[in-house]
């Protein structure tokens, strides 16, 4: 099919995530007032969404802890620049078998499996205009870990967030995903136009190249909004395939660290060169207050 360019992008960054970064790089935001202060950074760089995790302040390790977002999201919310809000949800769903002769029970270091309730409790308190729903399950590049998606877990946390006015951010790492999606669409479990973000080259998902990425883009449902993005060096190459497919593009050190060979990033840096190419296109960054009008969504209030 023939591509027609976006002409309007909004711009997501993907401030910290909870990959095994923190001691990679000092730029890796760790504490609520760190994540904060770096998604604000990103906003006033042209970032109209920051996407949040949130770490333990002490080790950078993943946490799921509810102060730790209720601070970020106050913090972002009492800043002196409007940025739509979007918090994972993606936690809680982590499998760690044994080895291939003893694969149970499942180690105990590393698995995180919780209910749907618990994994929806943060989103339920802060109130987030957007929260994550990765929509399947897939073997990630670490020998016996799996990220666990039941669709029972989809159908239940996707009507939670559905029910709390907060839209789900499908990520898509592979088109089996897109497919169940929009089955969750035609159950009514969430509401068209749903917004989908496709996630390229995380082993084992959609691998990184432009065919498949096509094959992703071409299952996203006409009058749905798709953003895109891909890691380290392949990161700012998906922010000009993603405006020349007709999607939006999410950067940031949740999936790149580097900003030039040798030279580390900051978040608002990554949201910086995003901009510039998204322009040296011909196209335009959307602010926040597009966005939410284009997806629908509810801003709520700063904190008293």
């Amino acid at each position: 099919m023939p591509l027609t360019m976006s002409q309007e992008v909004f711009i997501t960054c993907a401030v910290t995530g909870s990959g095994g970064t923190q001691d990679r790089s000092p730029h890796v935001p760790r504490s609520p007032k760190q994540i904060a202060e770096s998604a604000i950074a990103a906003a006033k760089a042209g970032a109209a969404i920051v996407h949040c995790h949130v770490r333990d302040p002490d080790t950078g390790a993943p946490s799921r802890k509810l102060a730790y977002y209720r601070e970020v999201t106050d913090r972002i919310r009492a800043a002196d620049v409007d940025v739509v809000l979007n918090l994972t949800a993606g936690m809680g769903g982590d499998m760690i078998f044994g080895d291939t002769e003893n694969p149970l029970p499942l180690k105990h270091e590393g698995t995180d499996m919780i209910g749907a309730t618990a994994r929806v409790a943060h989103v339920a308190q802060c109130l987030p205009e957007i929260c994550t729903l990765d929509c399947g399950t897939m073997n990630f590049a670490e020998a016996d870990y799996v990220m666990t998606n039941t669709p029972g877990m989809l159908r239940a946390m996707g009507r939670m967030m559905t029910d709390l006015g907060v839209k789900p951010e499908i990520e898509a790492f592979d088109t089996g995903h897109l497919w169940y999606a929009k089955q969750l669409v035609e159950e009514g479990v969430l509401k068209a136009p749903a917004l989908v973000q496709l996630c390229m080259g995380v082993p084992w998902g959609a691998p990184n190249d432009l065919n498949t990425f096509m094959a992703m883009v071409n299952n996203v449902p006409p009058d749905w909004n798709f953003s895109a993005f891909s890691l380290g060096r392949n990161q700012m190459a998906y922010v000009a395939a993603a405006v020349l497919a007709g999607g939006h593009v999410r950067v940031g050190l949740e999936d790149n660290l580097w900003l030039d060979k040798g030279v580390l990033a900051e978040n608002w840096q990554l949201v910086e060169r995003a901009g510039t190419i998204i322009e040296n296109m011909g196209a335009r960054v959307m602010n926040a207050g597009e966005v939410r009008a284009k997806l629908g969504l509810l801003k709520r209030a700063r904190p008293a």
